[in-house]
């Protein structure tokens, strides 16, 4: 027995030392950024004001409208097959890296193009999306993150990144001091994937990886945008229930309330990191783990929910209790009437944690349509809802909606779908704090 028990430590606690030393990795770059952009974006808030705050998120949530065509749905598409076959991954690589350069290229001209067309009047906005679109150009070189990320080893992500995100922060710092304009800060934004994108290049070649040995293959790029379709249109949903009503409280209330619920969601949407670098780190096990058992596959997919759960709980019931005092103290007195807000929109990221665990099981079950029609519905309600919420609630509306847009495309939308309904079992297990506190004691 024993020595069954010492073959199966020897195992399995490679993989499991390999996964918690990646988290950390992952985790310590994550509260980095999380600490700094929380220091110096209150910073950016309060200079530029709830007015300019909002301009500045209204560009940029233009933007992110189209950012999906960028990413094209590739992802963790890319992550799944250079785990399975890598061998070839430098096809793999090349194509997913044309691919991501054409999509940028092509959400760049789409959103300046439009701006131009729906507010000729507006060369403010105008200048603004153009700079920040421009930067979206070089997410292509994210397929190097990826095949870090394949290898479980995000620790080369942090070095070739974290040095560009600290050099960001200063000169964003020394914008503020020199009462910088608006149209810097969007400048800023861009070099920020900029350097990120350089900093990728140098790390992965310095591996003795070389950006000349990837190859184009228009078969691979067939194979590529046929299993990623459905998460582009998914990609654009999700953008449109995340963004859609930072746009909308601008055409229908104005610029403050736009800078008001930005500074929400910007606390809100901070935490988010966590579960996503969670996810990210154990998802090439998850996928693994399918080929071992159902039973060991089933297993790693509700110890995820029960990890992102908890993590969800610590932060939302909190600042429930104390919202307007966080957001008053971080962001001064102007920002005082968004602290009911946070109470709301902070729910959202319990839900968005659960939609961000399933993905592992989408992506490996090939449920990529499934993901694709149960956030357009949740999209579409965010925006129906945000419709007659904000015209009666306000930026409170707004909140409401994000909330219960992301319950049914997270969450309710599995009990429609009989081979989804285990997650949906799976998800509601996590939720019951009884089960939750039960999982946790018994992990002591």
């Amino acid at each position: 027995m024993l020595k069954k028990l010492a073959g199966l430590k020897q195992k399995f606690s490679p993989n499991l030392q390999q996964i918690v030393g990646n988290t950390a990795w992952l985790l310590g770059d994550k509260f980095l950024r999380m600490g700094l952009g929380l220091v110096v974006g209150v910073w950016v808030a309060r200079y530029l004001g709830p007015e300019g705050f909002g301009i500045l998120n209204y560009a940029i949530a233009l933007v992110a409208l189209f950012t999906t065509f960028a990413t094209l749905g590739l992802n963790n598409i890319i992550i799944r097959d250079v785990v399975r076959k890598p061998h070839e991954k430098n096809e793999v690589m090349g194509t997913a890296f044309v691919l991501k350069l054409i999509g940028g290229l092509f959400i760049s001209i789409l959103t300046v193009s439009l701006i131009y067309l729906f507010k000729p009047d507006d060369r403010q906005i105008l200048f603004l999306v153009a700079i920040i679109s421009t930067g979206m150009i070089f997410r292509a070189f994210d397929v190097i993150e990826f095949w870090f990320q394949a290898q479980v080893k995000s620790k080369y992500i942090i070095f070739a990144k974290t040095s560009g995100y600290l050099l960001i922060n200063i000169v964003k710092i020394i914008a503020i001091y020199i009462q910088a304009p608006i149209t810097l800060f969007a400048g800023i934004w861009s070099a920020e994937i900029v350097l990120g994108a350089v900093g990728l290049v140098i790390v992965y070649q310095w591996q003795g990886y070389l950006l000349n040995a990837w190859s184009w293959s228009f078969n691979r790029a067939k194979f590529l945008l046929t299993e990623s379709w459905p998460l582009i249109l998914s990609g654009i949903v999700i953008m449109i229930y995340m963004r859609t009503d930072q746009i909308m409280l601008g055409e229908m209330i104005g610029d403050s309330a736009v800078g008001l619920y930005s500074a929400t969601v910007r606390i809100s949407e901070m935490w988010y990191l966590i579960p996503n670098t969670l996810v990210k780190s154990v998802f090439p096990k998850v996928v693994q783990a399918k080929e071992i058992s159902e039973k060991k596959y089933y297993e790693r997919l509700q110890q995820l929910f029960y990890s992102v759960v908890a993590l969800s709980y610590s932060f939302a019931i909190p600042i429930t209790f104390f919202s307007t005092q966080i957001m008053t103290l971080i962001y001064g007195n102007n920002y005082a009437p968004a602290g009911p807000v946070f109470s709301i929109h902070i729910w959202s990221g319990l839900f968005v944690s659960l939609g961000v665990a399933r993905g592992p099981w989408l992506i490996t079950e090939g449920l990529t349509k499934f993901s694709a029609a149960s956030t357009a519905t949740g999209a579409l309600i965010n925006v129906v809802l945000n419709y007659f919420l904000i015209a009666k609630y306000g930026i409170i509306g707004a909140a409401i909606a994000t909330v219960i847009s992301q319950i049914v495309a997270s969450y309710a939308c599995h009990l429609f779908l009989p081979k989804a309904r285990i997650v949906f079992m799976q998800q509601t297990k996590a939720l019951l704090p009884i089960n939750l506190l039960v999982h946790l004691v018994s992990k002591k």
